[in-house]
């Protein structure tokens, strides 16, 4: 067909075609499952000695056959899935199988506690307690439009860097697209606010469970392992992320021509929609105390307190401090979520519901640890990791602490892009990423750190996460313009991580 005939009579896709959208994070890791599993056919098998604690030893990597053919790891990648639940490692031959007698190596302590969360978060948002307090917070700064985009931001950031705050804020637009507009701002505003505000602080996750809780646990450190540099960072991004808005907002509320949006037609009549909400009840009061309550518990019971007040990594722990780890942190969150429900006066059947939902909601990311350990399982009784490590051994251990810092970061950021699952993307990433801390003569909560902060920060922008798409989307900006809006801040994050990283590099 010509150019004129096309102009005449627009040519339509062909039919049944479908534009292309990016597969879901358990597509992605099916499909590096396979890839892996054919590639324990082409790598080399090999291993180190472990020091006591399981660390490898520098320079003493050797060759050692796998066990099994081709029949053998068919029946690896079959039972790759199992594994990475509830995978034993064998004392004596150090396979990993469903049936062996030793150490637990699958993700089942994870895959509960992802469920326990995911329980807890539902039941709180099921008395509207959260989402009426933050609607609350809005109404009564709307007068003042600078402080309530700092207040907001600032709840949203504690939010994300506490529990993983992000799909929730997407209930939010329709409450504070016209409030901004009603300040003056246009709905670029609404979306940095939304957005920045939760991004930051998953981007600089101190105790997120679904970040920072599954990289430790992959990474074989204390959740509370680096905790002093992660709060440090969330200060600083969440402020410099504050007042990047707030110039923005500033600007286009002196002179709306510099808007990056723009104002739609009806924007201005959307200011009437922005009635006040009900006042917070009391119950709703007393459940946010709870969760308060519960979330400042969880942080105290995994600090190692005693080498965080010393700054001694060996310190011996004080006699008050829990040292909690993924099953005690189940038992709080499944225990809270049913005294949440209590004190809301939800009902048997109400309480009951929102803990099964809670569970199924969460049950993707919990699937996605899952596959992620089957692949890790996959390599280790191959044993391809040490010779994935010893490949890079020698450029590890001649890179300089700071440098190596900076490099986690990097080498994270396109992983970022193609597993959008922060779960996944640790558990996948970490038993690779650890171990080579220590060749290089860094704590490895430091590459906690500098991978959690890769993933949030792409997850700020890349459109393969439902926040940013349907944030987007929900407040009427073109993704294009929100690109236009935040790539110079994320040039700014990236050199600030990068100077965060360093410093915990070096002095770890």
């Amino acid at each position: 067909m010509d150019q004129q005939a096309g102009a005449e009579s627009p040519e339509r896709p062909p039919e049944g075609r479908r534009p292309f959208v990016f597969p879901s994070a358990l597509t992605v890791l099916a499909a590096v499952t396979v890839a892996v599993w054919a590639l324990t056919f082409v790598i080399p098998s090999g291993t180190y000695r472990r020091d006591p604690d399981g660390n490898p030893v520098h320079g003493t990597y050797h060759h050692e056959a796998a066990a099994g053919g081709f029949v053998h790891r068919l029946g690896e990648l079959f039972l790759s899935p199992v594994n990475g639940l509830y995978g034993v490692r064998d004392l004596a031959t150090g396979e990993i199988t469903p049936d062996a007698v030793g150490a637990l190596y699958g993700s089942a302590a994870v895959f509960l506690f992802v469920l326990a969360i995911g329980a807890f978060i539902t039941v709180v948002f099921a008395t509207g307690a959260l989402d009426r307090g933050i609607e609350r917070l809005a109404h009564r700064l709307r007068a003042r439009g600078a402080l309530l985009i700092a207040g907001v931001m600032t709840v949203f950031s504690l939010l994300g860097t506490v529990e993983g705050f992000a799909e929730e804020t997407l209930g939010f637009y329709g409450l504070l697209v016209p409030l901004m507009l009603a300040l003056g701002y246009d709905r670029m505003v609404a979306t940095g606010t939304i957005i920045l505000g939760a991004g930051i602080g998953v981007l600089a996750s101190t105790v997120n469970p679904f970040a920072t809780g599954v990289a430790s646990s992959a990474a074989g450190v204390s959740l509370g392992d680096g905790i002093a540099l992660r709060f440090t960072m969330w200060l600083v991004l969440t402020a410099v992320t504050i007042g990047y808005v707030l110039r923005y907002a500033h600007r286009v509320r002196t002179d709306p021509d510099r808007s990056l949006t723009g104002f739609r037609e009806g924007d201005r009549e959307l200011a009437a929609q922005a009635a006040e909400p009900p006042e917070l009840t009391g119950l709703q009061q007393t459940v946010l105390v709870l969760v308060t309550l519960v979330f400042a518990f969880m942080i105290f019971s995994v600090i190692p307190w005693a080498s965080a007040l010393t700054g001694k990594a060996d310190a011996r722990p004080y006699g008050w401090e829990l040292g909690w780890s993924f099953g005690q942190l189940s038992a709080l969150f499944i225990t809270a979520a049913v005294l949440v429900g209590l004190v809301a006066r939800l009902g048997e059947q109400r309480l009951s519901a929102a803990l099964v939902q809670g569970a199924a909601d969460f049950i993707g990311p919990a699937l996605v640890i899952v596959l992620a350990r089957g692949v890790t399982v996959i390599m280790t009784n191959a044993k391809i990791i040490d010779t994935v490590l010893h490949s890079m051994e020698g450029v590890v251990s001649g890179t300089p602490a700071v440098a190596f810092g900076i490099l986690v970061y990097v080498v994270n950021l396109p992983l970022a892009f193609l597993i959008p699952s922060t779960s996944g993307h640790a558990t996948l990433a970490m038993p690779i990423l650890a171990p080579l801390a220590d060749f290089a003569g860094v704590a490895r909560s430091v590459v906690v750190t500098a991978w959690q902060a890769a993933s949030g920060w792409m997850n700020l922008w890349v459109p393969t996460t439902a926040v940013v798409v349907g944030g987007v989307s929900l407040a009427k900006v073109g993704y294009d313009r929100y690109l236009r809006f935040v790539w110079p801040l994320l040039a700014i994050l990236a050199v600030l991580v990068c100077g965060f990283v360093a410093l915990g590099a070096a002095f770890a």
